[in-house]
């Protein structure tokens, strides 16, 4: 059985055959979720992101796990909320789907997302969650390969927010 589930927790802690990281463009690491990878991946992931020659918005590139209880990271830059008008709620889906893409051809069974885009870029979290989710759950209905997925969130708030988008969704 297929699943997508919502926990409270720190990505960089979690189990699974792929965790996401909401990167920016350059894959060098960052700030919010990022940095947290970045540091808990070790030296190691940064080398190996200096050969992927960044990654545009919307996009996935994948790496090794290094330190991280993960065995890959699959990195993807979010859009930067700029109102609306700016294609940002196709970027964001474009996100979370070619994630699952890549994690699909590289044979992750679990995957871990953050909520990419809500922190330092600004896209609201009432607009993101239901994005995210059903891009996720439309996905799982249709893979092959990914069995389990789960929503990490960093705090109650944002929690709160993908379990109500997944309840609509049921």
């Amino acid at each position: 059985m297929k699943s997508l589930t919502i926990i409270l927790g720190d990505i960089t802690a979690v189990k699974a055959d792929a965790i996401v990281n909401a990167a920016n463009t350059s894959l060098l690491g960052g700030g919010g979720v990022d940095g947290a990878i970045h540091r808990a991946a070790g030296p190691e992931l940064l080398a190996e992101c200096r050969l992927l020659n960044g990654c545009s918005t919307g996009e996935a590139k994948i790496t090794k796990g290094y330190r991280l209880p993960a065995d890959n990271v699959i990195h993807t830059p979010g859009p930067i909320w700029q109102g609306g008008d700016h294609n940002e709620a196709d970027l964001l889906r474009n996100s979370y789907k070619n994630s699952l893409d890549l994690a699909e051809i590289h044979g992750c069974r679990t995957v871990a997302f953050p909520s990419i885009s809500t922190g330092v870029y600004h896209f609201p979290l009432d607009l993101a969650a239901p994005i995210a989710v059903q891009t996720i759950q439309e996905f799982l209905n249709h893979s092959k390969v990914i069995e389990e997925v789960q929503m990490v969130c960093f705090d109650e708030i944002t929690k709160r927010s993908y379990e109500q988008a997944l309840n609509k969704l049921k």
